[in-house]
């Protein structure tokens, strides 16, 4: 089977729902178009609106913590501004955040999924020229890397473990499908190409306890990271990569 790419994803608001994308145009040292430009993040904790650096995603409302949130089913159209949440079927929120009106509904909202306190909301983060990647702490260039997954890699840690492992848990913007288990790896420190995209493989991703979430339920079910490391001596699955020259991606797009 040759390498290609299986499903392209964009995470418009960090922790929530990934939306599908079957083309997507990339620009060189830019991340996926409105990837993560928007999140919810604690109250009191270090984020300031406007700021200009990276901070610990801790800081954020995400899956790490708040695995209730993946029991949500949520949208945004970034044309238009329109956020939308559904619950088992049933929609449960539709908010312009384009408007003061629709941000307030949107912190209203989450204030009572998350159990907040009376009286504290979270804060809407959302500033121009910045995406709340778990990468950004480290770097301006690394807040635009975007994550890649190899399918066969997730087969044979399921297999290996004998558990069942939606790709979603690991919440990538590519699946490559038709390379060899962990052949992605050997990608990282090099350059290549996907359809008319000139990517360089930037780092090894490492996972974190967000992975044990079943994004179909919410539950956590499942210890992820540690199967990783009893399995194969590492927490890795996936890797970042960084635009070299820029281009249309799309899915069925092959690896060269």
């Amino acid at each position: 089977m040759t390498a290609h790419v299986d499903g392209l994803f964009v995470h418009p608001v960090k922790g929530m729902t990934p939306q599908p994308l079957d083309r997507v145009t990339l620009t060189a040292g830019r991340g996926v178009p409105h990837d993560r430009t928007i999140a919810l993040a604690r109250p009191g904790g270090a984020y300031e609106p406007g700021m200009q650096h990276g901070i610990s995603k801790g800081e954020f409302f995400v899956l790490v913590a708040e695995e209730r949130l993946a029991a949500l089913t949520t949208h945004l159209d970034p044309a238009t501004g329109e956020y939308t949440v559904d619950v088992r079927g049933h929609r449960v929120l539709t908010a312009d955040l384009g408007t003061a009106e629709g941000v307030a509904q949107l912190r209203e909202f989450y204030a009572r999924v998350l159990d907040l306190p009376a009286g504290t909301e979270p804060v809407l983060a959302r500033d121009p020229g910045r995406r709340y990647t778990d990468t950004a702490h480290g770097s301006d260039e690394a807040m635009e890397w975007i994550s890649v997954l190899n399918l066969a890699s997730v087969r044979d840690l399921a297999e290996r473990t004998g558990t069942v492992l939606d790709p979603h848990r690991f919440r990538a913007n590519v699946h490559l499908d038709g390379l060899p288990a962990w052949a992605e790896l050997d990608l990282v420190g090099r350059e290549f190409s996907l359809g008319g995209v000139r990517l360089s493989g930037t780092s090894p991703t490492v996972r974190c306890a967000a992975t044990e979430v079943d994004p179909a339920t919410g539950r956590r079910d499942l210890p992820v990271p540690q199967l990783l490391s009893r399995t194969y001596g590492h927490e890795v699955m996936g890797f970042y990569v960084a635009v070299v020259d820029g281009g249309d991606l799309a899915v069925g797009d092959t690896l060269e």
